[in-house]
């Protein structure tokens, strides 16, 4: 069997399976959540770009529904004061957001898959596909694959993928491809995918 198969395998009759399992139903959760959860979990996804999950993960814990009550000016503030990378441009993202606000839970229940990441991508400020997917998958779309470093570096370490240079739109989607060969091997979405590889990189499971 494919070591890296083998290895996921493994996993899922694991005790970190229930775990993993129990994140995707408050990942399920999180969608049916008010207009201010989702816009929180946008902006977590838009802070997490070349930031570690952890330190961002804190940032919207302390800050928690209240995004959108900032100016651009006291946001970055906030982020300076968990010493964030990029307080002034995320903040600015952020702020740029708010004028979607009200039109994100509409475009999660009435857009098809292909639909969702591209209006995403399209008109907010600082959402990648790596970040769109990501926002996606917390609100309970498993169909999308998150290309972050730890999941690129497992598969390029399993000979799956050679790490891209530059991460475009036609290498993101060849690499999520050779990512739902290895979901339909494993019988797992994709959302269930990326936190098993993330559990094996990194021995934690975040969001």
């Amino acid at each position: 069997m494919d070591r890296l198969i083998e290895q996921i395998e493994h996993l899922k009759h694991s005790s970190s399976a229930k775990i993993i399992e129990k994140r995707l139903i408050s990942f399920k959760n999180n969608g049916k959540q008010s207009e201010d959860h989702l816009f929180s979990e946008l902006c977590y996804c838009i802070l997490t770009a070349n930031c570690s999950a952890e330190s961002c993960l804190k940032i919207q814990q302390d800050i928690h529904l209240s995004f959108y009550q900032h100016s651009t000016d006291s946001l970055s503030k906030k982020l300076r004061s968990h010493h964030y990378r990029f307080p002034n441009t995320r903040a600015h993202y952020i702020i740029s957001a708010k004028e979607y606000k009200q039109m994100i839970g509409s475009i999660l229940t009435h857009y098809g898959h292909l639909q969702r990441r591209e209006w995403l991508v399209k008109y907010i400020k600082g959402l990648g596909y790596k970040e769109a997917s990501h926002f996606l998958r917390n609100t309970g779309f498993f169909d999308y694959a998150i290309l972050d470093r730890h999941i690129l570096s497992i598969l390029a370490s399993h000979k799956k993928i050679k790490i891209p240079k530059t991460l475009t739109k036609k290498t993101y989607l060849s690499i999520e491809n050779t990512m739902k060969t290895i979901a339909k091997q494993t019988q797992l979405s994709l959302g269930s995918l990326d936190l098993y590889l993330w559990y094996m990189s990194t021995g934690k499971i975040l969001k």
